[in-house]
């Protein structure tokens, strides 16, 4: 295999983080995603001197090359509420320190809604959230904005939108902040991978618009819904709109062949077979 990347897929941490190593392993995950905490709410349960060191040591027992985080739903950097604003900073501050304790490399999250002020000043609003969290931040976990689908005012369903984001970062923290690709929500924002030549053109705009060397994790979903609907609704690989050529255009693309791809598809069983899926599409490249 000449290439690096790695599959895997969001797996669950229930019992405690040092269990998800191996729920990866199980599913056939060479790489993984989890929450540290509920997604919807509540105190982080405490990391555990043992509980740091026994995920560690099964990242290595169960070959696992990489794991990333995901930030709890209710985030929301551009609230006008101080209660969710200074919360959103509190909580994805220390997932990024959780992160640096279990090694894990990144952070993702949806920046917010722009409902409570309109794009521009929620924008702003977002980048000094940013700005907050990395306030004497020595830690390694790197920070993802993941490309949303759009629904409503959602912020960061274009590539414009992210990179507007990013412009307003000090350079020192836009070096730690990265873009976590997902394939049906940025399908359901309008940007079209279902051909090779159609994940070309792109990836071309992103790359103007952002920068390639931004891009350091795809999440690989298929699309219930079309082009441009702006519904965040996952499928299974080449149930979708996107259609099984999109992914295996994504797997022979030259340059993302050092990006790691993690399934949030929606069922258990259906994961299983797309990773399967998926390491098939590589083996035959």
């Amino acid at each position: 295999m000449n290439n690096l990347m790695k599959i895997g897929a969001h797996i669950s941490a229930a019992g405690g983080v040092a269990n998800a190593p191996q729920n990866a392993h199980t599913i056939g995950s060479e790489v993984f995603q989890f929450f540290s905490r509920s997604p919807r709410g509540g105190k982080a349960p405490v990391l555990t001197t043992k509980q740091i060191k026994n995920f560690k040591a099964n990242m290595k027992e169960f070959k696992q090359a990489e794991c990333y985080l995901h930030a709890p739903y209710y985030i929301n950097l551009a609230s006008i509420n101080n209660r969710i604003y200074y919360g959103s900073i509190s909580v994805l501050r220390e997932e990024l320190e959780r992160g640096s304790k279990l090694g894990v490399k990144y952070l993702m999250f949806h920046p917010g809604s722009a409902k409570d002020l309109g794009l521009k000043p929620a924008i702003k609003k977002v980048a000094q959230g940013i700005k907050e969290i990395f306030k004497n931040y020595t830690g390694t976990t790197q920070l993802l904005i993941e490309i949303s689908a759009g629904s409503g005012q959602i912020i960061g369903d274009t590539f414009e939108e992210i990179a507007s984001i990013l412009k307003l970062l000090p350079v020192k923290i836009r070096k730690q902040v990265g873009i976590c690709y997902d394939t049906a929500h940025a399908f359901e924002s309008g940007y079209d991978i279902r051909t090779a030549q159609a994940l070309k053109k792109t990836l071309q705009e992103f790359d103007k618009k952002i920068g390639l060397a931004k891009l350091k994790l795809i999440h690989v979903n298929d699309s219930k819904t079309d082009l441009g609907s702006h519904v965040d609704r996952h499928e299974h690989l080449g149930k979708g709109k996107i259609g099984l050529e999109g992914f295996r255009a994504i797997i022979n693309e030259p340059k993302l062949k050092n990006i790691n791809l993690i399934l949030e598809t929606p069922t258990t069983q259906g994961v299983l077979k797309d990773i399967k899926l998926l390491k098939k599409l590589r083996a035959k490249k």
